[in-house]
Order: C-alpha cells, then sequence, then structure tokens
C-alpha cells in the first residue's frame, strides 16, 4: 500500500470515529431533554471536548496529506470532501451539547411537559435526524451517492417540523402562562435541530461531490 493510501485509510478511520461519537452525542442529549436527566446532560457537554480534539486532528490530517502527498483526483476529492465533512461534524456536535445545555436548565427529573413534546413533534424531529446522521454514515462507509442523495428528502420533514412549530409554541404559551419560558427554550431547541438537519445535507453534498465529482450546493437538490 502506497503511503497516500496509508494515510487516506486512516482518515477514513478518524472520520468515522468522529461521525460516530457526534451521533451517540445527539442521542444522549435527546434523552436528557426528553427524560429530564441531568447527569446525562452532563455527560454531553464534558465529551464536546472529545468531538473539539477529533476536529483539530482531522483539520491537520487533511493539511498534511495536501501538503505533503498532492493527492490528485479522487484522493484529492476525498481529502477535501473529508475538510468539509470535519467541519460539519463539528458543529453537530456543538448543536448537540446546547441542547444538554437546556436539557440541564430543567428541573431535577422533570422532562418537558408531554404535551408540548407532542404538539411540536420535537420527539419525530430527534428521530428523523439520528436518521439522517446514520444515513450519512452509511453512505460514506459503503461509498454510495444513491444513500447521500436520501438525506435531501429528509431535510424537509425537518424544515416542515421546524416551520409549523413556531405557531404551535405560541399557542402553548398563550394557553400555560407560568411555562414561557420552557416554550422559548423548546423554539430554540428546534431551531438548532432545523439547523443540525442542515449539516447533514451539506454532509451529503461533500459526499456526492466526493464519489460523483457533482458540486450539488444551490442546485434545488430538495426538489429531486
Amino acid at each position: 500500500m502506497k503511503v497516500i493510501e496509508q494515510e487516506i485509510h486512516s482518515l477514513k478511520n478518524s472520520i468515522s470515529e468522529m461521525w460516530a461519537l457526534v451521533h451517540q452525542q445527539l442521542y444522549n442529549a435527546g434523552e436528557a431533554m426528553l427524560t429530564g436527566d441531568k447527569e446525562l446532560a452532563y455527560k454531553v457537554i464534558s465529551r464536546e471536548r472529545r468531538v473539539n480534539a477529533f476536529e483539530l486532528k482531522i483539520d491537520s490530517d487533511c493539511e498534511d496529506i495536501i501538503a505533503l502527498y498532492a493527492p490528485v483526483a479522487i484522493d484529492l476529492r476525498f481529502v477535501l470532501a473529508m475538510y468539509k465533512i470535519n467541519t460539519n461534524l463539528e458543529r453537530l456536535g456543538d448543536f448537540a451539547e446546547s441542547i444538554a445545555r437546556f436539557a440541564g436548565t430543567l428541573p431535577e427529573g422533570e422532562p418537558i411537559d408531554p404535551q408540548l413534546v407532542k404538539e411540536t413533534r420535537v420527539e419525530e424531529m430527534l428521530s428523523e435526524l439520528l436518521s439522517m446522521i446514520s444515513l450519512t454514515k452509511e453512505a460514506f462507509e459503503k461509498e454510495s451517492s444513491e444513500i447521500a442523495s436520501r438525506i435531501f428528502l429528509k431535510d424537509n420533514l425537518i424544515d416542515e417540523i421546524n416551520h409549523n412549530s413556531t405557531a404551535v409554541i405560541a399557542k402553548y404559551i398563550e394557553e400555560h402562562k407560568g411555562s414561557a419560558l420552557a416554550g422559548l427554550y423548546m423554539a430554540g431547541v428546534i431551531r438548532k435541530m432545523e439547523r443540525f438537519g442542515d449539516h447533514c445535507t451539506n454532509i451529503a453534498e461533500e459526499l456526492i461531490f466526493y464519489l460523483d465529482a457533482k458540486v450539488m450546493k444551490h442546485m434545488g437538490k430538495t426538489e429531486q
């Protein structure tokens, strides 16, 4: 195996580990939010440092491969795509930490009002986001642009839930005057989750660029 192939293999492993960590971070943050588990929320917050450490290492590895081995064609596309995917994964880690911080503000052992969870469809949103990040990882590991392209339709559902949530939360606050803060926090969480979906879409775009040499940005992909 050539040295550059070894370096690319090592980079692929690092990205895969970071992907798994970010997926677990979102899962734990969501569980903490839905159950009021402060200990789990604090675990997510403390593990954010690991996500940041991965980002710095992968950035450095990408720069080293380009500087030392001058990759071309698909190898170059791979390194460029991983560089951008790394940034998106780090942002996903940030969003998971933000959701955990919200969960940490909830009264001990008291989850969000189940009525608010149901009406905002936040549990459905969370499930869809976990599915999106799993699909992007599967597309990466199987080198499948067809799997990556499924992300775009899933993001439409995330956008729909986000769009509908404003009126739902406004109505909830109006009917539960003492729960205005919880409603506002929930609005912030849903907005972060919508951005999470956007970053999954960015990752799918980068995978398609790497695999098919197609630039998907600004191409109306969600209408396909």
